[in-house]
This record gives structure tokens, C-alpha cells and sequence, in this order.
């Protein structure tokens, strides 16, 4: 029997028994959930897009011949919708949103035990206190932070739609600042020469850039590796350096869950640090919406009358489109030239008035975000304004565009000096 043929057999002596417990078939079927997912024959991978139904389905996959399965980091309204060759445009329709799925991979466990700590550590150095590890199968590992832990909007733009975009930006931040610790725990590291003990030793377990990719599949929880036969279990994040291959073995292992219980927003921190470092490590490329430059202007006795109807009905409070609004008000703001403390509480008090106000951190993380770019003009009039329901122009609106233009012009027309009469009334 030659090597291949031997290690085949291994993987589908193990599969039948393996995938037949109830709670492995649950486990799978659990993580899958709004994923596209696809099954394994041994070196090759079955049809795309596909996705279960229910948890038996784990298993009519093995008797059909599957020995693993593996998902999406997209998240699908419906994955079944998913087309070969669909535009940007019809994927972001179905894309609901995306995990952050770091990939440590290396040709020795030692390697990926150091840098999935790194990680860990940097990441919670950041804010992340809730981290899924999953142990990759082979000598590797997968690091998690669900999409529940993003901003949604970031600038009015909707993270959902920058996949893989604000994925691989993030991943490139965090290699970066973890790279000097990585290679002098390397360098530190005592084993035999066939440990290579150089600067090169860092690239043996850098995250795989190419896992962030559209479409890009990783192994599922739980889900048999063909050529270790061993099970990709979930391990505490706090015991990656006790992991020990015989955990992984699948007739021994215990159910975790990978996804951990984070809080709304937690990486929203992290994203920004790391849009803010791509942007000034790498001008030449283009992540953002290009807009064009704007002056801000600073108005004097500025008060509520000079803003149009739309501003003024979205102070009042608002039911619907709070997010939108927020991103207006903070724009609209800035352009008129109003100063940051003032902005910060003329928000804050624009949120006490809505019926279910924001979270306070969702509208922090808007204007810090706001204030470390350059100034732009919220959106122009009619649609959008429509959209939220604030919408109901006046005699000045009709000639402008912008809400912008609207104070301007309102606030030079009542600061305007009154004129003298050029002629007097004869006595």
C-alpha cells in the first residue's frame, strides 16, 4: 500500500465513527449556520455553494464519501444565492458580514503555540477580551473574533460591504506590530537544528494572507484533518502553550464552542487603529470612497433656526435611521466650523430625545472616527433625507443641494448688516 492509499484509509477508517456522534454532527451544523459551506472527499472538495439543512445532513455527507468539511468566513443571508462570477455589487446584497479569521500556520507547532500567543496578547492589549483558538488539524491554528464584535457603519460606509477588504488590513496591522516580539521569542527558542534560528524564522508562521479572500473556505470546528486524522478542536484561549497533539484526538475530544460570547462593538477600536495604520503605511492604495477635500467654515450667532427642516426634525428625535442621522449631524457639524465639545454634546443630547437611543460607544466610536479624517460634507438633500422620514423642504431648498449651503446661506442672510435707505424721505 503506498503512502497515499495508507493515509486515506486512516482518515476513512476513523470517519464513520467519528462523524455518527450526535454532538459532532450538532457542533458542525451549529457553526454553519449563515456560512457556505462544502465537504471534503478526501483530496478533493465537492460542489459550491452548499449548506445544511439540518445536522443529520453532517453525516449523509460521510456515507457519500466526505472526510471533512469546511465553511466560509462570510456571512449569507442565503448562501445558496452565492453565483460563480458575481459582481461586488449582488455579493454585498447577500453578505450579512464576516468574521475576522486569522490562519497561524507552520511547519512546526512550536512556531504557531508562539505566535498564537503573540496574537492573543496583542489583542487583548487592544481591547479583545473574547478571542475563539481553534487548533487547525495539522500545526496550526485559527484565531477568531466574531462579526458581533465590528462596527456595522464606520463613516456611513457598512463594514459588511469591505470584505475582504478591512479583513486583510487588519490581519497586515496586527503581523506588523507583532512581528519584533515574534522573532525574538523565536530566536530565544531551544530546540534542534532542524529549527531554523533566523530572521526568516518569522515568515514559518505568519497569518495566511490568501485565507482572506472572497469565497475562501477553513475548516469547520470539529471537522477531521485528512492527513493527520486528527479532529480541529477548540482549546482555551488562555492554554494555547499546554495544547499537546493527543488532545485532538477524535475519539477523546470534548465539544467547546469556537465563537465566543464578545461584546457588540469590541474590535471596533482595533479596526480603526488599523484603517488609520494602513492609510499612513500605504498611501498608494485606495481603501476609502474618494470625496473631495472640503473647507470648513466657521459661522458666527450660529443657531438651531439656521439649520433646514431635515436637521431640525432629526434634533427633535428620531425613530428610524438613527445611524444615518448620526453620521449627518457629525458632518454637518464639523462643516459649519462647531467645536468639538460642543458637537460631542449637541449629539449626545440628540440621543436622549430618541425614542431607543444609540449605545453611547456606537456614537463615540463615530466621532472619533470622524475626527482623524479629513473633514467631508454630509450627504446631499431629497433621497437620503427622504429615507429617514425628515425630509420637508422649505422656499431655501429648493435652491440648494446640500444642508451645508442651507445654514450658510440662512446665516449670512440674518447676520447681514440692514443697508441704509439711499433715499430720503423729502420733508
Amino acid at each position: 500500500m503506498d503512502e497515499l492509499s495508507f493515509k486515506e484509509q486512516r482518515i476513512r477508517n476513523i470517519t464513520n465513527l467519528y462523524y455518527s456522534r450526535p454532538e459532532i454532527q450538532k457542533a458542525i451544523f451549529e457553526f454553519s449556520r449563515n456560512r457556505e459551506i462544502c465537504p471534503r472527499y478526501f483530496e478533493g472538495f465537492g460542489k459550491r455553494p452548499d449548506s445544511f439543512q439540518y445536522p443529520g445532513d453532517v453525516f449523509e455527507l460521510v456515507k457519500r464519501g466526505a472526510t471533512s468539511f469546511h465553511c466560509s468566513e462570510e456571512l449569507w443571508s442565503d448562501a445558496m444565492k452565492i453565483q460563480t462570477g458575481m459582481n461586488e455589487k449582488l455579493l454585498n446584497e447577500i453578505r450579512t458580514g464576516w468574521d475576522l479569521l486569522i490562519d497561524i500556520d507552520s511547519k512546526y507547532i512550536d512556531y504557531s503555540k508562539i505566535m498564537a500567543e503573540i496574537i492573543i496578547q496583542f489583542l487583548r492589549f487592544n481591547g479583545i477580551k473574547n478571542i475563539g483558538i481553534k487548533f487547525s488539524g495539522s500545526k496550526g491554528f485559527h484565531l477568531i473574533i466574531p462579526w458581533k464584535a465590528f462596527p456595522k457603519e464606520i463613516n456611513n460606509v457598512k463594514t459588511s460591504e469591505m470584505f475582504p477588504l478591512y479583513p486583510r488590513i487588519i490581519t497586515q496591522y496586527i503581523i506588523e506590530k507583532v512581528k519584533k516580539q515574534l522573532i525574538e521569542k523565536i530566536s530565544d527558542l531551544s530546540r534542534p537544528s532542524k529549527y531554523v534560528k533566523d530572521y526568516k524564522a518569522p515568515k514559518e508562521v505568519m497569518p495566511d494572507l490568501i485565507l482572506v479572500s472572497p469565497r475562501h473556505l477553513f475548516r469547520i470546528p470539529y471537522s477531521l484533518h485528512e492527513k493527520t486524522a486528527l479532529a480541529s478542536v477548540v482549546i482555551d484561549s488562555d492554554k494555547v502553550n499546554e495544547f499537546d497533539l493527543k488532545d485532538a484526538d477524535p475519539l477523546k475530544i470534548k465539544i467547546k464552542n469556537f465563537i465566543p460570547d464578545c461584546k457588540e462593538g469590541e474590535a471596533s477600536e482595533l479596526l480603526m487603529q488599523a484603517l488609520d495604520w494602513h492609510k499612513e503605511n500605504h498611501k498608494e492604495e485606495e481603501h476609502e470612497k474618494i470625496v473631495k477635500d472640503f473647507k470648513p467654515i466657521k459661522l458666527e450667532n450660529l443657531s438651531e433656526a439656521h439649520f433646514p427642516p431635515c436637521i431640525q426634525n432629526i434634533l427633535k428625535g428620531i425613530k428610524d435611521g438613527k445611524k444615518r442621522a448620526v453620521f449627518v449631524l457629525i458632518n454637518l457639524f464639523r462643516s459649519i466650523g462647531m467645536d468639538k465639545e460642543e458637537l460631542e454634546k449637541r449629539i449626545y443630547d440628540w440621543n436622549k430625545k430618541n425614542e431607543v437611543p444609540l449605545k453611547e460607544g456606537y456614537i463615540k466610536t463615530q466621532i472619533v472616527w470622524s475626527y482623524k479624517r479629513k473633514q467631508i460634507m454630509p450627504q446631499n438633500c431629497k433621497e437620503f433625507y427622504q429615507g429617514i422620514g425628515v425630509c420637508v423642504p422649505d422656499n431655501i431648498c429648493k435652491i440648494i443641494k446640500n444642508p451645508v449651503n442651507y445654514v450658510i446661506r440662512k446665516n449670512i442672510s440674518e447676520n447681514k448688516p440692514k443697508k441704509a435707505n439711499k433715499f430720503k424721505k423729502k420733508d
